[in-house]
């Protein structure tokens, strides 16, 4: 029994000599990376960051543009685009009034007045 005691005092011990060990190495490499971060400067990503961005957008923009302008050239001379240039008003109205001409009334049909007047 004193042997297993032994044994497990002995695991004990070295276990916790390694976990100290591995601690102490820990924080060391944790003071190392925070000492590295401190000597970083972060303000060059931010413009970095900025430009990067910018030229996106502008790119984006340009072909937002472009594709807005060819479209215009492509229907410039499109008929039914110059018929919504025009005045169409002043056409849909002469052709109300030609229209107004031509209505026809049917003579078989029986008015509303007739049909109830019984």
């Amino acid at each position: 029994m004193a042997a297993i005691a032994n044994l497990t005092k002995t695991l004990e011990d070295s276990l916790t000599k390694v976990l100290n060990s591995w601690s102490r190495n820990q924080t060391h490499a944790a003071k190392a990376l925070d000492k590295i971060l401190a000597e970083e400067n972060f303000d060059n990503v931010i413009w970095y960051l900025m430009v990067m961005i910018g030229m996106f957008a502008f790119i984006i923009v340009a072909i937002l543009v472009s594709t807005v302008k060819s479209k215009r050239r492509e229907h410039s001379d499109d008929p039914y685009h110059k018929y919504i240039e025009e005045d169409w008003t002043a056409k849909v109205k002469s052709q109300i009034l030609i229209i107004d001409n031509y209505v026809h009334k049917n003579p078989n049909a029986k008015s509303y007045e007739e049909s109830y007047s019984h």
